[in-house]
């Protein structure tokens, strides 16, 4: 395994905050126009700026509220060439807004002075679409065409790359070298199915231990995001993969991606039903360090999520 590079996580929080559920919520609930579903147009001008700093800020204060870590997830998860080209963005501007992502999270950090845990991710997507990816690339496209914005991302201020809503290994596997070659920790976080499995039709074991056998272990932990509990739990087991698991960034809704792509309204589920079904997977799987609300989840699922996993840790 290599570990020489991989400072995260740092083990000085139990449990550490994610929030990755922002588009839907200036979306449907705030009355942002967020074309290609990208946050990082927002740092264009000074209102986009600020509302990015609220909610950094909202997150920074939630695990003050409740004594955890939080993770600071950076607006930039579109922020390639693939998903920018229809947006008219070439790619010096989507490395500057990578920088300015980055800097600005910093920036709030530093203003915020937590006494507990706050780690700068810089967050990374798939360069197609995650719920429908029939164009796979290949390893080796998949780290040259991911390294350009890790190159930039990795002269920052950033203290991990976070491949999120990751459909297929081999993707996942071009993040993590590209990473690496970059020396920065690296995270991957899969999206399922309704079924537990990935889009292609992978199991979350079969996905990992690819990942890991390309990698020699690289990846500081795998994660699970854009997917309900009630989607995946029946898959986990009591097994040495799970092991490698440590995160788990859930959908308020129950619908599945291609029910989610087509819905002109949202769907937020139940903020306290969440909160206990991510307390209760915790419970069963210990190792779960970061927990946190993708599509549809707002400040309201956070604080049930933090209030029930910090319950039942003490517990």
């Amino acid at each position: 395994m290599v570990t020489s590079t991989q400072r995260f996580p740092t083990n000085r929080s139990d449990l550490l905050l994610a929030y990755v559920g922002m588009e839907t919520d200036l979306i449907f609930n705030r009355g942002f126009d967020l074309p290609g579903f990208a946050s990082y147009p927002l740092l264009e001008s000074a209102d986009g700026r600020e509302t990015l700093r609220r909610y950094f800020s909202e997150a920074i204060e939630l695990g003050r509220q409740f004594k955890v870590g939080t993770i600071l997830e950076s607006p930039t998860w579109m922020a390639n060439l693939d998903r920018a080209r229809d947006l008219g963005y070439g790619s010096q501007q989507l490395a500057d807004f990578n920088r300015q992502a980055l800097e600005l999270m910093a920036r709030v950090r530093a203003h915020a002075n937590s006494p507990f845990e706050v780690v700068l991710s810089a967050n990374i997507g798939p360069a197609r679409d995650a719920y429908a990816p029939s164009e796979q690339m290949t390893v080796s496209q998949a780290q040259d065409y991911h390294q350009a914005q890790i190159a930039v991302l990795a002269n920052g201020p950033a203290e991990i790359v976070s491949g999120y809503t990751l459909a297929y290994s081999a993707e996942a596997t071009g993040i993590a070298l590209a990473a690496r070659a970059h020396r920065l920790p690296v995270v991957i976080s899969f999206t399922v199915e309704t079924d537990g499995r990935l889009p292609t039709g992978e199991t979350l074991e079969e996905a990992i231990s690819q990942v890991d056998d390309a990698t020699d272990g690289y990846v500081s932990y795998f994660m699970i995001n854009c997917a309900h509990p009630q989607h995946f739990a029946n898959t986990l087991e009591q097994a040495p993969w799970m092991l490698r698991v440590r995160g788990i960034v859930a959908n308020a809704s129950l619908c599945s991606h291609a029910e989610l792509d087509e819905a002109t309204e949202l769907d937020d589920g139940d903020p306290v039903e969440l909160g206990a079904q991510l307390a209760e997977l915790r419970r069963q799987y210990p190792q779960l360090l970061v927990l946190g609300g993708c599509c549809g989840t707002d400040l309201r699922h956070m604080t049930q999520i933090a209030e029930a996993a910090k319950g039942d840790h003490k517990a």
